[in-house]
């Protein structure tokens, strides 16, 4: 998936899977493999052994990445998918499709 409408940062609502209706700003986006990893969301334990940076080790909880297309866009509070158009200057920017805002400036 070379391309994706989801950027790093973004505010998105999950719809599918265990963690669904939760919101949450975009961690990470893997364009490769089309999987997002959203702040919150998808929540999993890890048993990690004493390292360096986590002198005791133990048990933690973390984000996993999930599918891409298991999130969407939230814009002024409701989800919404994302287009692209070119804007009066010659820009290819990202918009709303339920509104027709231009969400990147």
């Amino acid at each position: 998936m070379a391309m994706s409408k989801i950027k790093k940062g973004d505010t998105v609502r999950v719809i599918a899977g265990k963690s669904k209706d939760k919101e949450g700003k975009v961690i990470a986006v893997d364009r490769k493999n089309g999987r997002v990893t959203v702040e919150g969301a998808n929540m999993v334990t890890k048993h990690e052994k004493p390292s360096a940076k986590n002198a005791n080790g133990g048990i933690i909880q973390q984000e996993a990445p999930m599918d891409i297309s298991n999130v969407m866009y939230v814009h002024k509070g409701k989800p919404t998918r994302i287009g692209f158009k070119v804007d009066s200057k010659g820009n290819k920017v990202r918009f709303a499709k339920s509104t027709g805002d231009v969400i990147d400036k």
